[in-house]
């Protein structure tokens, strides 16, 4: 891997990780056209730019990361239990879904998805919750049970919890929040699953390629959870579904 790769990778990451576009489909695809082989130490290096998107979220949400927001995440914890757990019993399975054709027709129906969701079921009103810290329990739960469907690629973990989080009755904006922090334990249970897995690896890696694509990735993370919050305060989630189904039957087409 070039520290060009390193940057276009830390970029796709950054961007892709926290909107409902599917950051691991993104990856795959790109990786695919980079000609990069998924081999231990690239593997490696995704994790570490994986690691720095969770940081994205600990810098943009510094005042949620208290021992005083204990009940909020409680709520995210409960929220990532469904998956934990269904990834971890299943995760060989899953490990076979990783195609091109299962993640742009997952692409294609999470598209879908979304405009159905918003044509159909987006009707923000008194009894909306716009204060992510407002979400209930049993709001929590339903988002953590819509959060397994990420475990096909091309789904994405952020879209299966923002429609989860709108059917329950979310705003956008908290839904999309929602999501970010969820992010949390998520991601860093992957994390550092897969550091503890590869560890050796990174002694074979090229520790300047490493850097370029952590700082890449967390820099162009941050920027989007900022600016992704401003575009909702605006825009519905319909720009999305329509690209989901665009980029979908492009990579079948392509691919195909």
């Amino acid at each position: 891997m070039t520290i060009l790769d390193s940057i276009i990778l830390g970029v796709i990451e950054g961007f892709t990780e926290f909107l409902p576009i599917s950051s691991t489909g993104h990856l795959i695809v790109a990786s695919e056209f980079l000609g990069l082989e998924q081999n231990a130490i690239n593997k490696a290096y995704e994790v570490i730019i994986q690691f720095s998107a969770i940081l994205a979220v600990i810098f943009n949400y510094k005042d949620k990361f208290t021992i005083k927001k204990i009940d909020l995440w409680t709520k995210v914890f409960i929220a990532f239990l469904p998956l934990a757990v269904i990834g971890f019993i299943f995760s060989s399975q899953i490990k076979e879904l990783f195609n091109i054709n299962i993640v742009a027709i997952m692409f294609i129906i999470g598209g879908v998805i979304f405009l159905v969701v918003e044509k159909f079921f987006i009707h923000e009103d008194a009894n909306t919750v716009y204060d992510v810290e407002k979400v209930t329990l049993r709001q929590s739960m339903v988002i953590g049970f819509a959060q397994i469907f990420a475990l096909i690629p091309g789904t994405s973990r952020a879209g299966s919890t923002i429609i989860g989080a709108l059917l329950v009755g979310l705003s956008r904006k908290a839904s999309a929040e929602f999501s970010f922090l969820l992010a949390f334990p998520v991601m860093g249970a992957v994390a550092a699953y897969d550091l503890l897995k590869h560890y050796q690896d990174f002694s074979e890696a090229n520790l300047l390629v490493l850097g370029v694509g952590f700082v890449t990735s967390f820099i162009v993370a941050y920027l989007t959870i900022k600016l992704f919050l401003k575009f909702l305060e605006k825009f519905t989630f319909v720009a999305f579904g329509i690209y989901r189904i665009i980029f979908g039957v492009a990579l079948l087409l392509f691919f195909n």
